[in-house]
């Protein structure tokens, strides 16, 4: 089985390393890795190149933000599972691919596999400050604006072909409305893995301040209305108090 992982990336010299050697190091060795850049300008490109020769695909040109960008990784990809890796972000030990191609393997009914994600800041990569458990998640819980935590998020990439990609016109919740559509409208058969499988930079676009979070909730709004689910912005701030646990029980992470 062949796993496709994605890395969309721009301007991340700082980081973009870690993430390669991430992917690199894993055990199993039938992964493609597809790296999109943004036609960065400080010297990503340069630290991409080092590892060229162990990299599938490597795509560098000017793009519509980052959806454009992960659709494109997408469609360039060939394996049978499609993984996303920020380039912010890494896997949190050699072996998560590994357990994803076994959960797959041992039952043919799985369509998709996700688990949970360690935030960290800048620097200080294996201090664990926010932990994201999807383990409460189910599909119920998408009018809350729930979702699995999105970078652990593995399907087979043919679902991508008949059930779309990521929307375009979104800016900062094209994953969470991927996700309604995959396995609330579609009902993609999941598996959930209690650990915690990428370790997430802070400071991304879903969690840089207020102006983000403003705009998030204002697009997880349009997309429930759209999908005819009830929904309000008091429901969506709600979750918030369930984000603060998640900096109490940052002690739970497993590694």
């Amino acid at each position: 089985m062949k796993v496709s992982i994605i890395t969309v990336v721009y301007n991340r010299a700082a980081t973009i390393e870690r993430a390669i050697r991430s992917v690199l190091n894993q055990s199993y060795t039938n992964i493609e890795y597809v790296i999109v850049d943004g036609h960065s300008n400080d010297g990503t490109m340069a630290v991409v190149d080092q590892y060229r020769d162990k990299i599938a695909t490597v795509i560098s040109e000017k793009d519509h933000g980052m959806y454009d960008a992960l659709n494109k990784g997408i469609k360039a990809a060939t394996g049978d599972i499609v993984g996303i890796l920020h380039a912010d972000d890494e896997f949190t030990n050699e072996t998560i691919i590994q357990q994803i191609v076994e959960k797959f393997e041992s039952n043919p009914v799985i369509d998709a596999i996700y688990g949970d994600v360690g935030f960290v800041q800048p620097g200080q990569e294996h201090k664990i400050i926010r932990y994201y458990s999807s383990a409460i998640f189910r599909t119920n819980l998408f009018k809350f604006g729930f979702m699995p935590a999105h970078p652990t998020f593995f399907c087979y990439r043919r679902f991508y072909e008949q059930f779309g990609y990521y929307r375009t016109d979104l800016e900062i919740a094209a994953d969470f409305d991927l996700l309604l559509r995959f396995l609330r409208k579609h009902q993609l058969f999941t598996v959930y893995i209690p650990e915690m499988l990428v370790r997430m930079n802070m400071g991304g676009k879903s969690t840089n301040g207020i102006s983000s979070t403003i705009k998030i909730n204002k697009e997880l709004k349009l997309i429930l209305s759209e999908h005819k689910l009830p929904s309000s912005y008091i429901r969506l701030y709600s979750r918030y108090f369930i984000k603060v646990s998640e900096f109490l029980r940052k002690g739970k992470a497993k590694r």
